[in-house]
């Protein structure tokens, strides 16, 4: 067994500590292997797990073609990652009549966007709240600002209204191991008002957002009967156009309920939040899901 990682974190981050242990204890020779080590040899493991792959989203088709070479071995699947590498999934979500946050997608030779009410500006191909924010009507000579700089450097931006519940409820984040309920959280709010959010160096090459790292940012909570009915048919939904679950989802939404992301590459599991879902983890990645 693989654990796919980045050259930043070598041996892994220190989070996912319980699923190594659980695969262990399971009689599973695991190891970590960084992505784009040409020395890596894919082809000596039975399974190969995504996990801190965090420099992904900066070299998105590097790491779709290499996703696409290890093959079936790979979890999640190569077709699902080039899927959910884009965020314009979203649409397919909504055009399949699962309830999403509205987005316009800004190309970068588009023109820019009326903007109104406070809107949230982001990348379509991100990780870890990096070059987002959030701007009222007062800042939005600011997100015009964000919107050009994303354009400059090539990338596809959205647009989307800001949820206020974010504030006040948190987002709502569904775990699903093998296509079962593994546990649920609540995420509190990651942009501040009107600027890009501030970033920090997480790891040796890798910056996120700098609340990504608040202590208190997600806790264990219970998830609302409508935000548990949405998360079901979201499971469904990528069973239907993929022709079976992935291993793993976490499914991010806010009060609605309504979809915000759809996290199938390397989600953080929290797994410190909810005793038993490592072993959950590492019970169906070797059962084959």
């Amino acid at each position: 067994m693989a654990l796919a990682t980045f050259a930043g974190l070598p041996h892994g981050a220190d989070y996912e500590l319980p699923l190594v242990h659980a695969l262990g204890a399971a009689g599973a020779d695991v190891s970590y292997r960084v992505w784009d080590d040409p020395a890596a040899d894919w082809d000596g493991f039975d399974r190969v797990m995504i996990r801190s792959v965090y420099d992904y989203s900066r070299r998105r088709d590097e790491f779709v073609a290499w996703a696409q070479s290890v093959g079936d071995r790979l979890r999640n699947r190569p077709e699902v990652v080039e899927w959910n590498s884009h965020k314009r999934y979203l649409s397919d979500l909504a055009a399949a009549g699962i309830p999403a946050i509205p987005t316009t997608y800004v190309e970068p030779h588009d023109e820019p966007p009326a903007l109104s009410g406070t809107v949230v500006v982001k990348p379509a191909v991100s990780a870890g709240g990096l070059d987002s924010g959030r701007f009222s009507p007062a800042a939005h000579h600011a997100a015009h600002e964000l919107l050009a700089t994303l354009a400059a450097n090539g990338r596809t931006a959205m647009v989307q209204p800001f949820q206020e519940s974010v504030e006040s409820a948190g987002e709502a984040a569904l775990v699903y191991f093998g296509g079962k309920l593994s546990h649920t959280l609540r995420k509190g709010a990651v942009l501040p008002p009107d600027q890009v959010a501030p970033r920090v160096e997480a790891f040796p090459g890798h910056s996120a957002a700098e609340a990504m790292f608040d202590p208190g940012l997600v806790r264990a909570a219970p998830a609302s009967a409508e935000e548990l009915e949405l998360g079901e048919r979201v499971i469904a939904h990528l069973r239907e156009r993929f022709g079976r679950v992935p291993l793993y989802a976490r499914v991010d939404m806010v009060a609605a309920p309504a979809v915000m992301e759809i996290e199938l590459i390397e989600p953080n599991f929290y797994f410190e939040e909810a005793p038993g879902a490592a072993e959950r983890l590492a019970t169906a990645l070797l059962a084959g899901a």
